[in-house]
């Protein structure tokens, strides 16, 4: 993609920057209304926030507690939206609320009846109140001591990394260009108006200047420091706040439903949500004073989720039950800017003195409508020629109808019969890359070949979910990961030497340790080489 930044005739209408929910959101937004529209991500699309969610589409249960009516009903008719155009990746999700005090039942009933109401004819089911032991039934694993019964409710549940990769591919499908490890690093100005950026493409050491009529700002958790290229004096607008996950396996809570807890010691909500045969289960909420691309969970965080959880499960999980633990980091708006286009308790749109579009806040159930939001503002601020937004129709790459979410390869959609033939031609490729692990050779093959993906990390942790559920089994995979990528990019072992070491580095800061699994980690590469 790096050939059409040279023939680029002129300047082009809108250049963003970030790839992850928010940016690739408006790069699909921008391409399908006729706009030239290129995309820089510093790293690998969704390698912060984006990738890190609890995997939700969702309207936002404490929301409605919190009474923020408006942002409910926008969030449920756009889970409602993502769910018709990307029926592969979205499922309906059933969720109980276990009560064990006499008006939990009442009270959380009556809430979520008018949460379907809000969903109207985009609802995905209605509640409904379940005795004991039909609660039992769903949830067998729950503490059956002091069970009144719960409430079940309907939600969406995605993978979030596979959406980003398939709203990258739409965005090009649209003739965007999009670029991963493509980070920005300053920007270009006429008499103190924004004019594009400087770009460096950090994977061939090349520097390019980008003139564009818009530019975007939709970095996240890195909004402030775009910010500060624009104007040293900028006062930050985000606050940090760290959520933490752990993943255990599907034992702890077998069956299809998820378990919602509306009010923890510290206020959240928590989740424990089935997902590729694990259960996710968080979040936490911990202000931190930096945005670091690759955030660790603190100590405290972990026991805080497990000594939570463990007063709903008969089982009580023990960090050795830990498969993985992630951290990602919400872009929390803390200031408007200086010169505000659209505004929300969800996400903020500002306009600087200088042009520059920065649009942050929100989650991934409402990127579609941030994406419309921002590119509206962009049409306005920069003179582009009127345009509407089309993609509340608009299927994403792979949308097809899945009545299997347990299925082999599902989340791919109309991409499967594609990678089915590279197995056809090679029959190796349907092996798994490990006996703990739900994928196989082909999906990496593909991930490098059709889905920009460039590092043994991009494909363990992004184009395949393997780092998030099992950490240590990553690990393990990863000599023979970086293998079939190198001979498919044509590397030579040098770099699969220095990929292997980049991603061990990374992938112990998922695992919960034992002082022995640095040596296991080094006898487990010798095996792969």
């Amino acid at each position: 993609m790096t050939a059409q930044l040279g023939s680029q005739d002129g300047p082009w209408d809108v250049c963003i920057i970030g790839g992850g929910a928010t940016g690739l959101g408006a790069a699909v937004d921008a391409a399908s209304r006729g706009y030239k529209t290129i995309l820089l991500e510093q790293f690998d699309f969704a390698k912060g926030t984006s990738s890190r969610s609890t995997k939700l589409v969702h309207g936002g249960v404490r929301y409605l507690q919190q009474g923020n009516i408006k942002l409910v009903m926008e969030a449920l008719h756009e889970r409602g939206i993502l769910k018709k155009n990307a029926p592969h990746l979205v499922k309906n999700q059933s969720f109980i609320v276990p009560n064990y005090k006499w008006w939990e039942g009442p009270f959380y009933g009556i809430g979520l009846k008018i949460y379907d109401w809000m969903s109207g004819s985009l609802g995905l089911g209605p509640s409904q109140f379940l005795s004991k032991d039909e609660t039992l039934q769903r949830a067998p694993t729950l503490d059956a001591e002091g069970l009144k019964g719960s409430v079940l409710y309907h939600d969406g549940q995605f993978d979030d990394a596979r959406l980003a990769i398939n709203l990258a591919q739409t965005a090009s499908e649209n003739k965007a260009v999009v670029l991963n490890y493509f980070p920005v690093v300053g920007l270009l100005k006429q008499h103190e108006k924004i004019t594009g950026v400087s770009a460096h493409d950090s994977l061939n050491d090349k520097k390019y200047e980008i003139k564009a009529k818009a530019i975007i700002n939709a970095t996240g958790v890195f909004t402030d420091s775009i910010l500060k290229m624009d104007d040293d004096a900028s006062a930050p607008v985000i606050s940090p706040s760290q959520g933490v996950h752990i993943v255990l396996d599907k034992e702890f809570l077998p069956g299809e439903s998820a378990i919602m807890v509306p009010h923890t010691d510290d206020g959240r909500v928590l989740f424990a949500v089935p997902w590729h045969n694990k259960i996710i289960i968080g979040t936490t909420d911990t202000p931190v004073e930096t945005a670091s691309p690759e955030p660790v969970a603190m100590e405290e965080e972990i026991n805080f989720i497990l000594e939570q959880i463990g007063k709903y499960l008969s089982k009580i999980p023990t960090r050795s039950d830990i498969r993985s633990v992630f951290a990602g980091l919400r872009p929390l708006v803390k200031a408007s800017g200086k010169k505000t286009a659209a505004l929300s308790r969800d996400h903020l749109i500002a306009v600087s003195d200088s042009g520059l579009i920065t649009i942050t806040g929100g989650k991934w159930t409402t990127y579609r409508r941030m994406a419309e939001d921002v590119i509206d503002v962009a049409i306005e601020k920069s003179g582009l020629a009127t345009s509407k937004c089309n993609t509340a129709d608009l299927q994403i790459h792979g949308a097809q109808q899945t009545a299997d979410f347990s299925a082999p390869l599902y989340y791919y959609g109309t991409d499967i019969e594609k990678i089915t033939s590279l197995i056809e031609k090679e029959k190796t490729l349907g092996e798994a890359i490990h006996p703990n692990l739900p994928y196989i050779k082909a999906e990496i093959i593909w991930a490098v070949k059709h889905e920009m993906c460039m590092t043994v990390e991009d494909a363990l942790s992004r184009r395949t979910r393997a780092l998030l559920l099992d950490a240590q089994a990553a690990i393990e995979c990863a000599p023979l990961v970086a293998f079939l990528m190198a001979k498919e990019m044509r590397k030579d072992d040098d770099w699969q030497k220095n990929q292997i070491e980049i991603f061990n580095e990374l992938a112990k800061k998922y695992v919960v340790t034992d002082k022995d699994r640095p040596q296991k980690l080094a006898e487990s590469e010798k095996e792969f080489i």
